[in-house]
């Protein structure tokens, strides 16, 4: 078969296969970014400037302060946080003030690949007069050298920049021996927020976040949330370079409608201002659940 005849001639050929060309690569190209642009559950994100890589979800495991996993019994947490990792999730969040959750989390991830996970733990500050020895304590009951994030625990007065700072002192002094690659704070009222947000102490902030307020800071018992206030709060921390990580996502478990969840998270994913999420399980549906609206809702 002749590749042209006398209608069309050579350099007319060229010109249209080019052409042809040329648009079929252009269209590959805009199939890539999109593929490329698709964002999910289990994407490796970095916390703010801090440098540090997690998955977007985190598995947290303090549900009514543990009370829910810890009725899992070991075997059943084992396998659920087996699962999770089977999906893609690779950060664990805990905390010294969930009983018994550092030994059932460090059993739990015994035998896991300690540089493909991520465990975040947090140190209650009105309990810790001596916080290298708490240190020391939650390094052997997670198994784990090091914590990727150690966070001062449930911050609730203005002058927590203060009051905790010998806290602070210690783990800035932790990241420096790499015992802790990312220190910061869990933040829970509208003042310690404020502070927070003006303060530059740390690298991650974790904030009570979901569309309606419920569980959210308050300045003062009895006071309605302000959800664009905190939003407001929230992305001046992101925009200082903080590492942020939303929690109570479905109103501390109050959510029991599956819409109030897709619409909680619908608003979450919608803004540019949280890093990362953490949300209690205590079934592999509830974590299909929220990986499935978490990829939902990050791309529309």
């Amino acid at each position: 078969m002749k590749i042209y005849d006398k209608d069309i001639s050579r350099r007319q050929f060229i010109k249209v296969t080019a052409g042809a060309a040329g648009a079929a690569s252009l269209s590959n190209v805009a199939h890539a970014a999109d593929k490329k642009q698709k964002r999910s559950a289990t994407d490796r994100v970095t916390l703010g400037k801090s440098g540090l890589v997690v998955s977007r979800l985190a598995m947290g495991t303090g549900s009514q302060n543990g009370k829910v996993q810890r009725q899992l019994g070991q075997d059943g947490f084992n396998a659920l946080v087996q699962y999770a990792y089977d999906q893609g999730i690779t950060f664990f969040d805990t905390a010294e003030n969930y009983p018994g959750m550092h030994d059932m989390l460090g059993i739990a991830l015994k035998g896991f690949d300690r540089d493909k996970i991520q465990i975040q733990t947090k140190m209650p500050w009105w309990k810790s007069p001596n916080p290298q020895k708490e240190l020391d304590r939650y390094r052997k009951q997670l198994n784990s050298d090091y914590f990727d994030t150690l966070l001062i625990h449930c911050v609730t007065t203005p002058d927590w920049d203060d009051t905790q700072k010998y806290i602070m002192d210690f783990l800035m002094e932790a990241k420096e021996k790499q015992l802790v690659k990312a220190p910061g704070v869990s933040i829970h009222g509208r003042l310690p927020l404020k502070t927070a947000t003006l303060d530059d102490w740390g690298d991650v902030r974790m904030v009570r976040i979901n569309h309606v307020g419920a569980s959210m800071d308050v300045a003062a018992q009895g006071e309605q949330p302000d959800v664009n206030a905190i939003v407001a709060n929230v992305k001046k921390m992101h925009d200082s370079g903080k590492g942020i990580i939303g929690m109570k996502l479905i109103g501390n478990g109050k959510f029991k409608d599956p819409q109030l969840r897709k619409d909680a998270m619908k608003f979450v994913m919608g803004l540019d201002c949280v890093d990362a999420v953490s949300i209690g399980f205590k079934s592999p549906a509830e974590i299909d659940e929220a990986i499935g609206n978490m990829n939902t809702y990050l791309n529309i």
